[in-house]
């Protein structure tokens, strides 16, 4: 398969589908590859003397249509994804060769490039325009002349293509079973005689390069596009992102008749020939797969990897046919929100939306930290049915009594699944899962257990309970699986009584259903609850409030340690009291309506445990996730990577609320947490609307959604008004009453005051409701009074970036007035996308390589760090294919390690395929794209390509205005990054700008005497050190090292540091008093610019007194004292030093774990950057060797640097072999023709 996918890489060969391959070994032997032969059982390649040989296959009916798909998509440019990265690379290339004069045109349009630009205006610039498509042939298409005629399917037609060529002329093209020839059809008559001899290939490639000279031309040009850019931009994304964003104005929509086709033939996920895919088996005996040596764990990882992807795309396509009522259910006679519907062997079934759930008055919650009553989810209601055979009236007793799916239980499954998979206990099986959410709606969509559709079910369910603990099943051999499975996920074995009173031993939940296949697989599902209960939220309505798992890791880690140092202390503590980790284990049946076993002693120590772990959360998480934040430790930039970090320390989504509260001196955190609050609460208000709109009303209702959202949508005149609001009773009450017997998740929510219902949303919503409602969702939801003031005070681009992305929603990349009534029309709404979440299993192989890589990478050894990120980044090639975040991980490691080894080009090249994933997996707006833009830019700084790193910094800060706002410690840091940057460039005015910017930012962000405000002033010391002022100089880093005093103490290193610097600065400044009095002629003409820059800008005098603490005065003294100071040449040594001084603290901050995420992407690479030599390494960059020009710069970057402009054939840096293989292709190719 390795081999295959090459093939369809290399230009060479990228048109050929059938083939087989023969392995001649050196001994002269051949033998037959399959698709998962191993090369090596063959024969020794490595010893040399081998060679594979192509032959041409027999096509058959899949294999030919598969072969003219292919087709189609190389001479299309559609799937070409060109990342603005390779595309300035290939723009600066050619500016290398330019004159000097030219060079500095270019320089000063620099400033043109509006970082400081209102990011509403950007907004469309965010959306990288596709590449001009070649045209290669006019049509292909499927010609009306199929099926082939039994006499003519008897001697080899497969299949009859339509192509009309670029020179006019229309083909008629007989696919047969050994390729392709030109018949000799016309008009309506099939003639399928062969046209002329020459007009007969094996592909269709092939042939139409014969038969038309235009599409041979074309075709060439289209190999040669993509070969220009990074190789990893021609591979496809399995599970690409949705895009918020679409191109604007909308493009021209063309007659294409293989669009057409495609989609006619759409199937809702299900194969078009053949027999439809047995997930279940194929899931399942991938996971029997031996993995015992690194090879086989490799193959079974790569075939479980590749199989969950392709289910969750085809559940994705087959809960679209279910929403959009294209599939019929199996039980239609039931409540349609019990509807049930089987698709291409994929289970599906509806997911209520219990937070805006129909309930009575006399079932609300007791409590205001409560969600409604909840009783079962999806899955278990589908067993109940399946199993127990359950009638129409119990399925509406259950409405009526709340026991209903919900989005809570379905994402909890989604979770305890992927814990056992994770867990991986032989013998053990779970579902394939995934949960789509499209048009309001949220469908679960799972594989299905062999043989619970069909026979006697009576005998089927082994373990666990159908009925809510009233009968619950055991059987020994199932619960020693769900036991080993217990041990690793930290769950107690337990006691629980069933109706009858019969203690029955359990570790897992009561409600989880242990079932036998008809394949005698014992398979674990519902498992809502692999966790404990949540001790902070109680009541009957919060059943499915559980703990996170990686709360419970922590818990116990931190109670093993905690036992360890009591057993140290203590030397009568017995080993029964000091458990390990893994000894610490939570009952998750406590604190729920099912009665526990035991003596009083045990029940009450195993609620003491769940209990103090609720504590340990709220105590303990809580306060250390908010050091970490002030710290900037961790530093979330959206609401996604709120939610990630949030999770990564255990801390559910519901506590939203109370870290807003606990961050309010964090202005940024505290907009950050309040935003995600509203969008969240209209979130579910949005689909709450969607899930009732019909759909010639989608567009419309959107449109008014986000105006009353976003815009002044007022009141209707209280006439119309009444009129409204009588029939949107009566449509309530019509409404309540079919309620009571269908209703696919249309529930309204009972605490809203005013219910907002959807039959007619552009003539009943308006802003002030909409907004009332929100606080309303908030304060129930969340805990959480939003101000008053909160429409006015959110970012409003950055909420609908979220909204969007929350919803599924696509708009057009325009700018938008949102400080009008009405800011957006039906034509903005381009299109509405399923989200969907999934269970695709992660490499454990490849993370423990990553782990043991930053291990070394810590303590300093490079080589061994580069291995092992080396061997993490093959696996993960092998398993998942280029196109996955844990690649871009992998390539993010290598470049910091290349970057240490002062191997700038190989860092650009690992840090570009980092980008290029990042913006395919992730989006071309996710803030680790954006970091990626950052490194890049600092990585072209460092080959003192400035212009081109200033390029990916404005791209940086655009991406950062977007997610995360004007006002965030990344957008200050970038802020110092592009200054230095400016700095080299001798735009100091322009420099000191942005490093005015930054200081306000950190100072109203982090405050005062934030280390991050240390950084800002530290770096104005430098700029005016170069400058020749070295009065203002001493000044800022005097305040540089107070604030380093103030939070680490003197003794600290970086304090240290800071106070040779001043020292540093005070002996420039008496050597420079010194030449005065000798009366040498003083160069003042840097301390000159200086003041200049400071007189046209009276707003950086300001800014200055501040920093400084200083009065006019004083601050006239210094300006006036700066003249005697003689301006030193500005060396590039300075940077490379701190260059690498910041690579240093990078290293030292990953060791700490300051720069990860749990998913491995970056958090803050800027802020952190710029520490400079200060802030950790003065040792490779001593302050009073600053002057000395280039002594301190690496050799290798020197040469990079000096070459890189002389080099015209050589490929930018960051592109990787793409650009290079294809210049030295074409000259292959120009010596072939020329002889």
């Amino acid at each position: 398969m390795d081999i295959r996918q090459f093939l369809l890489d290399a230009p060479e060969t990228c048109f050929y589908t059938c083939y087989d391959l023969v392995l001649h070994a050196s001994d002269g032997s051949p033998h037959q590859l399959g698709d998962y032969s191993e090369i090596s059982e063959f024969a020794d390649i490595s010893a040399g003397g081998c060679s594979l040989e192509m032959f041409g296959a027999l096509y058959d009916d899949r294999s030919i249509r598969s072969h003219v798909r292919r087709s189609r998509d190389l001479i299309s440019l559609s799937n070409l994804h060109t990342s603005l990265s390779t595309s300035l690379a290939l723009q600066h290339e050619p500016s290398q060769q330019k004159s000097p004069d030219a060079v500095k045109v270019d320089t000063l349009e620099l400033d043109g490039l509006g970082f400081m630009e209102d990011v509403t205006c950007s907004v469309c610039n965010l959306v990288v325009s596709s590449p001009m498509d070649i045209k290669c042939v006019e049509s292909i298409t499927f010609s009306s002349f199929n099926p082939p005629p039994s006499y003519r399917r008897l001697v080899g037609d497969l299949i009859y293509i339509d192509i009309k060529i670029l020179e006019g002329s229309e083909l008629c093209i007989s696919g047969t079973t050994k390729g392709f020839y030109v018949n000799s059809s016309t008009g309506n008559i099939l003639d399928p005689k062969l046209a002329k001899t020459a007009h007969e290939a094996s592909t269709l490639v092939g042939l139409l390069q014969k038969v038309s000279p235009k599409f041979k031309k074309g075709f060439r040009e289209v190999l040669e596009r993509k070969a220009s850019g990074h190789p990893f931009e021609n591979v496809q994304s399995l599970l690409p992102p949705n895009t918020w964003l679409g191109v604007h104005p909308i493009l021209d929509h063309f007659r294409d008749a293989a669009r057409a086709e495609d989609a006619l033939a759409l199937s809702y996920g299900s194969e078009l020939i053949g027999m439809q895919r047995d997930w279940n088996e194929e899931l399942q005996s991938c996971r029997e797969f031996p993995h015992r040596s690194l090879q086989e764990r490799i193959l079974r990882d790569r075939a479980l990897y590749k199989v969950t992807c392709d289910f969750v795309d085809a559940a994705t396509n087959g809960a679209i046919g279910v929403i959009n009522r294209c599939i019929p259910p199996i039980n239609p006679t039931d409540p349609e929100c019990f509807h049930m519907y089987v698709h291409n062997n994929i289970f599906f079934s509806f997911a209520v939306d219990a937070d805006l759930g129909f309930m009575s008055k006399d079932q609300m919650p007791s409590t205001d930290l409560n969600l409604t009553e909840d009783h079962g989810d999806t899955k278990s209601s589908r067993v109940q049915t399946i199993i127990d055979d359950k009638s129409v009236a119990r399925a509406e007793a259950q409405i009526a009594e709340s026991e209903q799916a919900t989005y809570a239980s379905a994402n909890n499954d989604l979770k305890g699944t992927k814990a056992y998979q994770e867990a991986d206990v032989p013998g053990l099986f779970n579902l394939a899962m995934a949960i789509i959410d499209y048009r309001g709606h949220r469908v679960v969509g799972q594989s299905i257990i062999p043989g619970i559709l069909q026979g006697d079910k009576s005998d089927s369910l082994l373990y666990g309970s159908v009925d809510n603990g009233k009968k619950i099943c055991w059987n020994e051999s199932f619960h020693a699986k769900v036991l080993e499975a217990a041990k690793r996920l930290h769950l107690k074995e337990h006691a629980v009584l069933d109706a009858s009173g019969n203690a029955i031993k359990l570790a897992a939940p009561v409600e989880c259903k242990g079932i036998v296949g008809s394949d005698d697989r014992h398979y674990l599902l519902d498992l809502m609850r692999v966790t404990p209960r949540d001790v902070n939220y109680t009541g009957p309505g919060s059943r499915f409030c559980v703990l996170r798992p990686e709360l419970v890791i922590s818990f116990c880690e931190e109670n093993s340690k905690e036992d360890i140092k009591d057993d140290r202390n203590s030397a009568s503590v017995t080993v029964e009291s000091c458990p390990s980790c893994e000894e610490i284990c939570l009952n998750p049946n406590v604190f729920t309506e099912f009665k526990m076993a035991g003596t009083e002693e045990e029940i009450a120590t195993d609620e003491a445990i769940v209990r103090k772990a609720g504590t340990y959360l709220v105590d303990t998480v809580l306060p250390k996730f908010v050091d970490d934040l002030c710290s900037l430790e961790v530093s979330p930039m959206d609401g996604q990577t709120l939610s990630d970090t949030l999770h990564s320390n255990g801390i559910n989504v519901r506590y939203l609320g109370k870290v807003a509260n606990m961050t309010k001196h964090l202005p940024h955190i505290w907009d950050l947490c309040t935003t995600e609050i509203i969008v969240r609460s209209a979130k579910h208000i949005l689909k709450d609307e969607l899930r009732e709109t019909q759909d010639h009303d989608l567009s419309p209702t959107i449109s008014h959604f986000f105006n009353c959202f976003f815009g002044h949508v007022s009141i209707e005149t209280k006439s119309n008004a009444n009129n409204l609001q009588s029939k949107a009773q009566k449509k309530d009450q019509a409404y309540q009453h079919s309620s009571k017997k269908s209703g696919k998740g249309q529930m309204k929510w009972s605490q809203c005051p005013s219910p907002i219902k959807v039959h007619s949303s552009q003539t009943h919503l308006n802003s002030e409701e909409l907004w009332s409602s929100i606080q309303e969702f908030a304060r129930f939801k969340y805990q959480f009074e939003l101000p008053d003031d909160a429409k006015l005070r959110v970012r409003k681009i950055s909420v609908i970036r979220n909204l969007c992305q929350k919803v599924g929603i696509s708009i057009a990349a325009r700018k938008y007035d949102l400080e009008a009534g009405s800011p957006f029309q039906t034509l903005d709404i381009l299109n509405l996308l399923p989200v969907v979440k999934h269970s695709v299993p992660l490499c454990l192989e490849a993370k423990n390589l990553i782990e043991a890589g930053k291990a070394r990478l810590s303590e300093g050894t490079l080589n061994e760090a580069y291995t092992f990120f080396s061997e993490a980044f093959s696996v993960l090639q092998q398993v998942t294919g280029p196109m996955h975040r844990e690649v871009a991980n992998c390539c993010r490691y290598l470049a910091m390690v290349l970057y240490h080894a002062g191997d700038m080009k190989g860092a650009i090249t690992q840090q570009h395929k980092e980008l290029i994933i990042n913006e395919r997996c992730l989006g071309l707006d996710h803030p680790d794209t954006a970091h990626s833009y950052g490194n890049m830019a600092l990585f072209y700084h460092g080959l003192n390509q400035t212009q081109l790193a200033l390029r990916h910094m404005s791209r940086t800060l655009l991406l950062l205005g977007i997610s995360a706002g004007p006002d965030h410690p990344d957008v200050a840091a970038t802020f110092i990054n592009v200054a230095m940057m400016y700095q080299d460039l001798g735009k100091m005015d322009t420099a000191l700008r942005y490093l005015q910017e930054a200081l306000k930012k950190n100072e109203r962000l982090l405050g005062s005497d934030h280390i991050q405000t240390a950084v800002c002033y530290h770096a104005l010391a430098i700029a005016f050190n170069c400058m020749g002022a070295y009065k203002l100089s001493i000044q800022h880093e005097k305040k540089t090292y107070d604030i380093l005093v103030k939070q680490l103490g003197e003794d600290d290193s970086r304090a240290r540091d800071s106070d040779n610097w001043i020292k540093t600065f005070k002996m420039r400044e008496a050597q420079a008093n010194a030449q005065k009095q000798k009366g040498q002629v003083v160069n003042s003409s840097s301390a000159q610019k200086a003041i200049d820059i400071l007189k046209a800008n009276p707003n950086l005098i300001q800014a200055f007194q501040a920093a400084g603490g200083v009065n006019t005065s004083s601050m006239d003294r210094s300006i006036n004292a700066a003249l005697v100071g003689e301006g030193f040449p500005r060396a590039r040594g300075v940077d490379e030093r701190a260059a690498r001084a910041a690579a240093e603290v990078r290293k030292k901050a990953a060791a700490k774990g300051l720069l990860g995420r749990p998913n491995g992407s970056p958090v803050q690479t800027m802020p952190w950057n710029q520490f400079l030599t200060i802030l950790n390494n003065s040792v490779v960059a001593s302050p009073a060797s600053e002057a000395q020009p280039n002594n301190d710069a690496p050799s290798a970057d020197k040469s990079n640097g000096t070459s890189e402009g002389q080099k015209v054939n050589q490929a930018p840096a960051g592109l990787g072999t793409g650009l290079a293989s294809l210049n030295s292709k074409k000259q292959k190719q120009k010596a072939k023709a020329q002889a």
